[in-house]
């Protein structure tokens, strides 16, 4: 069969100044707007790094609002390409895309299949960033194990414990965060002294140091509050434990309680203070039961 060019190019011809006139202009005008609304969402995610740089003295609160702010402006990219390229082949080609999208959706279950633990570490990494459940320099307990975090991204957060060993956790992993030093700190001294020893004098020498400690300049900066003394927290044999308690900021418990435990050394030596003793342990030998030579 021989086909007829030259009856199909008026047809061709009329076909191409129809599109030209009714289809192009719409394709030119979503072109158009899909490049505004590219470079609109580059814009904000650029302002919004802008501000948390101004306003955040924390470098790692600006790398984690740098981080949310890049996926949000990859995924805002990807949906506008993906509008414009399916208004395109549907409206403006007359290409039916429903075998393209049906096809598309099978490969997506099979690719959400077979990567769901990494799908699941991508969504907690979002939360865990858009919530700043944590940052970076933070000592936290999560998945069974605990350290101080040097590293928070999209899929893992690596923690460094006391020993240096560093663990690196899956964010699908973190189920419950424990987060030790977000805001204040609460360190808890027991003060171990002799059961002889006067309660009323031994609780107000403690506190004494507590109102000492709390107007030091060199610790006023650690302190959240006047730390406190409750009272007597158990009586165990011939020691009684009497309970410290101070709020501090993040990070900072431990040199403040070890120079707590050096003041409330040198202030019950100033004043006579006897120590707990240990526990002491009695045998007793049967009647008539003697020690072999």
């Amino acid at each position: 069969m021989k086909v007829d060019f030259h009856s199909l190019l008026p047809e061709w011809h009329d076909d191409l100044v129809e599109w030209t006139r009714n289809v192009a202009p719409k394709l030119l005008v979503i072109l158009i707007l899909a490049f505004i609304s590219v470079r609109l969402l580059g814009l904000l995610s650029r302002k919004v790094i802008e501000m948390s740089e101004k306003h955040s003295a924390r470098g790692i609160r600006v790398q984690q609002v740098r981080t949310v702010a890049g996926v949000i402006h990859s995924l805002g990219v990807f949906v506008i390409v993906f509008l414009t390229f399916t208004w395109f082949l549907n409206d403006g080609f007359k290409i039916n895309i429903a075998p393209l999208l049906a096809s598309a959706g099978v490969v997506g279950l099979a690719i959400g299949f077979g990567a769901q633990t990494l799908v699941k570490d991508w969504i907690n990494g979002f939360f865990i960033l858009i919530e700043n459940q944590f940052e970076v320099g933070d000592v936290i307990r999560v998945a069974g194990v605990s350290g101080k975090v040097e590293e928070v991204t999209m899929r893992r957060t690596a923690l460094r414990d006391a020993d240096g060993t560093l663990h690196i956790v899956p964010n699908s992993a973190i189920q419950i965060v424990s987060n030790t030093t977000r805001d204040w700190s609460q360190l808890m001294l027991h003060v171990a002294v002799d059961y002889s020893e006067n309660s009323d004098r031994v609780i107000k020498l403690l506190k004494e140091v507590a109102q000492e400690f709390y107007a030091a300049a060199a610790y006023q900066n650690d302190l959240v509050a006047l730390p406190e003394v409750p009272g007597i927290e158990g009586v165990r044999g011939q020691e009684v434990d009497y309970l410290f308690v101070a709020r501090v900021r993040p990070g900072r418990q431990y040199d403040v309680a070890r120079e707590l435990r050096r003041r409330i050394k040198a202030c019950f030596e100033q004043n006579k203070i006897k120590a707990g003793l240990p526990g002491q342990v009695f045998f007793s030998m049967p009647v008539g039961t003697e020690k072999p030579s």
